[in-house]
């Protein structure tokens, strides 16, 4: 925020929601470095509709009600004019709640597909339909999986997907073991000691960031991994390298983006990355690219509708509205952002894509 007395005019504020502790945690750097690169380059421009702008960072890792109440305090000085994060989906509700629509408010991880969202809420992470279930599918097809295991944190994300995957298989009887264990579960002795695990081909892990590393570390330490594959739409580079090579054979990932040469502009964000933190930089990741592509989607939107009215946004919206961002063209239906999907197979601590599944 700009310092008690001085004038806001001809800045645009923004408050960026990112994890600095938990589970999430992992990928605070990332992001942060990823929002410091989309600033620089907005800012090098035009900014936002001839202002500049700035952020403000919010530690999105603490109970939701205390990220909503710090929120709602910063909106109520009448200086803030955006919301931008990575965060939970329990966070997200909550501060949904505090903005009560004032703001346009761009939440940029996975979500799960309600249809309740409160005004200004625009979902630019991935939709289950383009993302977990299509891979859940692909993976049916290709590999063969008939029965799965399912894991997930204890929280609205990981049980409102758990319900979309459930009701969109074939067979009702295909999940034969679900569990649900609190953000930052230490011990998953219990879920792999369970007798009906034997009985899944592959398993699906609905958990957040250093949740899904220290899964797969104690699932590859009980020798499972060569039989029985795993899918997490919650892993990125940071989460391969927080497992260590060993935990992640027969690992795969749906996302709508990787750092991968073959799609727009990544090479060459990459290198902007590069050029902007040096070598030495926190990994530009799939999920620390979400929170950048928040920014250039807050300015393409922008720039398209003419304001950061949130009625006047989702009266564009309704219109089919198209903005630009550095990929390429993108647009909404509804509040949820059309994207592609893709499926990779980790690969060390990277990712190779293999397929385009949406």
């Amino acid at each position: 925020m700009p310092p008690f007395g001085e004038s806001p005019d001809g800045i645009i504020e923004i408050l960026d929601i990112v994890p600095r502790q938990g589970p999430g945690g992992i990928v605070a750097p990332s992001c942060d470095a990823a929002i410091s690169l989309a600033v620089h380059e907005i800012n090098s421009d035009t900014g936002i509709l001839g202002r500049e702008i700035r952020t403000t960072h919010i530690d999105g890792g603490r109970p939701p009600h205390e990220v909503a109440a710090e929120v709602g305090a910063l909106l109520a000085t009448g200086m803030v004019h955006a919301i931008t994060g990575w965060h939970t989906s329990a966070v997200r509700r909550a501060v949904a709640r505090a903005n009560d629509g004032r703001v346009p408010y761009l939440y940029a991880t996975a979500n799960e597909g309600l249809t309740d969202e409160l005004p200004g809420v625009l979902l630019l992470g991935e939709h289950p339909s383009g993302h977990t279930l299509p891979a859940v599918h692909w993976l049916q097809r290709e590999h063969g999986i008939r029965r799965w295991a399912l894991i997930g944190n204890d929280y609205i994300w990981p049980r409102e997907t758990a319900r979309a995957i459930r009701n969109s298989l074939a067979d009702p009887n295909a999940i034969v073991l679900e569990r649900f264990v609190p953000l930052g579960n230490q011990d998953f002795g219990g879920f792999l000691g369970e007798p009906a695990l034997d009985r899944a081909e592959g398993v699906i892990i609905l958990m957040v960031g250093n949740d899904v590393s220290r899964f797969n570390r104690q699932f590859a330490a009980t020798g499972r991994s060569a039989a029985q594959l795993r899918v997490s739409p919650s892993a990125d580079e940071n989460v391969l390298l927080s497992g260590g090579i060993g935990a992640n054979h027969n690992l795969y990932v749906p996302s709508s983006f990787f750092l991968d040469d073959k799609l727009v502009d990544s090479a060459d964000r990459k290198a902007r990355y590069r050029r902007r933190h040096g070598g030495f930089a926190p990994a530009l990741t799939s999920f620390g690219n979400a929170t950048y592509e928040a920014m250039h989607t807050l300015r393409g939107v922008a720039e398209a509708v003419g304001s950061l009215d949130v009625p006047s946004i989702h009266r564009a919206l309704l219109d089919g509205v198209r903005y630009q961002i550095p990929g390429g063209t993108r647009g909404f239906r509804g509040n949820q952002v059309i994207q592609p999907g893709y499926i990779a197979r980790a690969n060390g601590v990277g990712f190779d894509i293999i397929d385009r599944i949406c």
